[in-house]
């Protein structure tokens, strides 16, 4: 198991590549939900990307960075 006793952050942006930050997860997101209309030019082919994109978002954007803190946080405790 990895040891998170001497993490600096338990911000899980710190750890990632600039690829991989919240910025360019938002901007992909709308550059694909964007993309889908002007290729297909069809409202619910777009409707339906856009959706996965907003799941996509609320995993990445929220759910995951939270887990990833409670869980540093609670390993923290444990190693103290």
């Amino acid at each position: 198991m990895t040891d998170f006793s001497n993490l600096e952050s338990s911000n899980i942006w710190d750890y990632k590549p600039r690829w991989c930050q919240p910025w360019s997860i938002l901007l992909t997101g709308i550059v694909f939900s964007v993309a889908s209309w002007f290729i297909f030019n069809l409202i619910w082919i777009t409707v339906i990307v856009s959706s996965l994109v907003m799941i996509w978002w609320v995993y990445f954007l929220i759910m995951y960075p939270r887990l990833f803190k409670e869980y540093v946080e609670k390993q923290q405790r444990i190693q103290n």
